[in-house]
C-alpha cells in the first residue's frame, strides 16, 4: 500500500510539473445580476415567473392586490364631484338682471320717441309764437315736457348702468367663491396622482431583458415593498473576470480584442471573441490565503472581458484568456 501511494504521488507530481498552459490569464464568467423587488404591499395575486425563463424588458410578470388603493381613488373622485356641486353660478341672478335691463332699454326707446315728437312740436310752436299765432304758454309747456323726458331717459340709462354693474359684481363674487373651491381641488388632484403611481407599482414589471436565475416568491404570498421576488440577468453577454500580473499591464488596453477559450472536454478548447472593458486601478495580493513573504510579494490586477454568449457559457465557468 505504501508503494502504491508513493507511485500515485510521483505520478501526480510529474503530471503537475509537465502541465503547461499557453494562456495569459484565467478567470470565471459572471453576469450583472439584478434582484427585482416588490414596490407595493399586498397579496401577490399573479406571478408568472419560472427559473430559466427568458423575460423581455417591460414585460408584466405579476400583480399585487391594490383594492384599497382603488377605493381611496374612488373616494377622491367623489370628493371632486362634491366640490363641483358646491361651485356658485351667477347665471340665474344675471338672467333676472338682464330682463330688467331689457325692460329699461325698451322704456328708453319709447321715451326717446316721445322726445323726438316733442322736439318736432317745439319747433312748430316756436314758429307759431314768433308769428304770434299761438300763446307763449304752449311753447313753455312743450319745453317742460322735453325737459321731463330728457331727465327720465337719463335716469333710465343710469339704472341700466347700475344693473350692468350688479351683473359684473355677481360674476366676480362667483369667481372668488369658485376660486376657493377649486383651491381645495388641487390637493385632491395631487393625492389622486400619488394613488395612480401606487396603483401602477402594484404591477410587477420586468425592467430588463434577461433570464430568471432565482425565484424567491410564489403566487398568493404576501408581498411588501423591498421584498425580493426574483433575480434576473442578461446572459447574451457574460463578463469574464480574470487576473493578470503587473508585467502584463503594458500588453493590454481598454477596448482591446482578446481570445477567450473554454474547455469542451478531452483537451478541446472552444474560442470566443472578447473585448477588454475594464482594468482595475488597484493591485491585489494573490493568493490571499497564503501569508508567506514571497507569495504576498506577487501582485495581480483584475480585468473584465465582455464575451458574447452563444448559449454554452454559464455563470461560474472557468475560461482562459489570450491577449
Amino acid at each position: 500500500m505504501k508503494y502504491l501511494a508513493l507511485l500515485l504521488f510521483l505520478a501526480i507530481f510529474f503530471a503537475c510539473g509537465n502541465n503547461k498552459t499557453d494562456s495569459d490569464a484565467t478567470g470565471i464568467f459572471e453576469a450583472r445580476e439584478v434582484i427585482i423587488s416588490a414596490e407595493s404591499a399586498g397579496i401577490l395575486q399573479k406571478f408568472n415567473v419560472n427559473e430559466g425563463q427568458t423575460l423581455a424588458a417591460g414585460q408584466e410578470v405579476g400583480s399585487i392586490d391594490c383594492t384599497q388603493l382603488g377605493l381611496q381613488k374612488d373616494q377622491i373622485s367623489a370628493s371632486e364631484r362634491a366640490l363641483d356641486l358646491r361651485q356658485t353660478e351667477s347665471a340665474p341672478q344675471n338672467r333676472v338682471l338682464q330682463e330688467q335691463i331689457a325692460f329699461q332699454q325698451s322704456q328708453i326707446a319709447a321715451q326717446r320717441e316721445q322726445l323726438r315728437v316733442a322736439k318736432v312740436e317745439q319747433d312748430r310752436m316756436k314758429k307759431l309764437v314768433s308769428a304770434k299765432a299761438a300763446p307763449a304758454k304752449q311753447l313753455d309747456d312743450v319745453n317742460g315736457q322735453i325737459a321731463v323726458l330728457e331727465k327720465q331717459i337719463a335716469s333710465a340709462e343710469q339704472q341700466v348702468k347700475v344693473l350692468q354693474q350688479q351683473i359684473q359684481s355677481q360674476d366676480q363674487s362667483a369667481a372668488i367663491a369658485n376660486r376657493g373651491i377649486l383651491s381645495e381641488k388641487q390637493p385632491l388632484n395631487v393625492r389622486k396622482a400619488q394613488l395612480d403611481d401606487q396603483i401602477r407599482r402594484c404591477k410587477v414589471i420586468n425592467p430588463l431583458k434577461g433570464t430568471v436565475l432565482s425565484k424567491y416568491a410564489e403566487a398568493f404570498e404576501m408581498a411588501a415593498p423591498g421584498k425580493a421576488l426574483y433575480k434576473v440577468a442578461n446572459l447574451d453577454t457574460l463578463t469574464l473576470r480574470a487576473y493578470i500580473v503587473g508585467d502584463q499591464l503594458p500588453q493590454i488596453k481598454l477596448g482591446q480584442a482578446v481570445t477567450v477559450q473554454v474547455s469542451q472536454g478531452d483537451g478541446v478548447m472552444k474560442p470566443y471573441a472578447g473585448v477588454l472593458t475594464w482594468i482595475s486601478d488597484k493591485a491585489e495580493f494573490t493568493p490571499k490565503t497564503i501569508q508567506t513573504r514571497d507569495e504576498r510579494a506577487n501582485l495581480v490586477y483584475a480585468v473584465k472581458i465582455a464575451t458574447p454568449n452563444d448559449g454554452f457559457l454559464k455563470i461560474g465557468m472557468y475560461a482562459d484568456v489570450k491577449f
